[in-house]
């Protein structure tokens, strides 16, 4: 087992179950086994902005501390969070280990595996907003434009300035008439048709 209070800091856990039903034990062993001297535990979904616990954690680590987790999953949302908390992580001194994946960045191999994931991020990412820009582009070629298609048609629009402005109906029957379209659709259209 790692010492926990060695010269490089403590080790210091953070579990997380995603209900309040699942047991969290499981998790707070596997960081205990793993040399962390005390583990911070939230009961909430990883995709909720709240979670106190992981909020107080960030905040009692010190420089020369790691964090440790039992997968990447229970400090992140998505691999750019996780790489975003690497990196807020890194700058403060603080390195991470995740026990499932076998990542540790306080050894040349865990820092490369970061690196690759990092590189493998950036890739997915430039590819996508490369294939949005060709489609926008095929599709302005073809003249049509990004973004959804209008919920309501021009005549449509102009309908519902019409019933709008005599004033005998209210903007939910305006909805209704136009094919069941929202509130919200409708004030759009208002907007639109000025």
């Amino acid at each position: 087992m790692n010492n926990p209070t060695g010269a490089s800091g403590a080790r210091i856990g953070y579990a997380r179950v995603s209900t309040h039903d699942q047991n969290p034990d499981s998790q707070r062993d596997a960081l205990e086994a793993a040399g962390c001297i005390k583990v911070f535990t939230d009961k909430a979904s990883g995709k909720l902005a709240k979670r106190p616990q992981w909020d107080a954690c960030l905040e009692y680590l010190r420089e020369g501390d790691t964090l440790v987790i039992t997968r990447l999953s229970r400090a992140a949302r998505s691999l750019r969070n996780l790489l975003d908390v690497a990196d807020q992580l890194r700058e403060r001194g603080i390195e991470l280990v995740v026990l499932k994946q076998q990542i540790d960045t306080t050894t040349p191999s865990g820092r490369l595996v970061f690196h690759i994931m990092a590189a493998i991020d950036e890739f997915q990412r430039e590819l996508i907003v490369e294939g949005t820009h060709e489609g926008l582009a095929a599709a302005r070629a073809r003249g049509r434009s990004g973004g959804r298609k209008p919920k309501l048609s021009d005549d449509q629009r102009r309908l519902a300035r019409e019933m709008y402005d005599k004033q005998d109906r209210t903007v939910e029957e305006i909805g209704a008439a136009l094919g069941g379209v929202s509130r919200q659709t409708v004030y759009r259209a208002l907007e639109a048709s000025r």
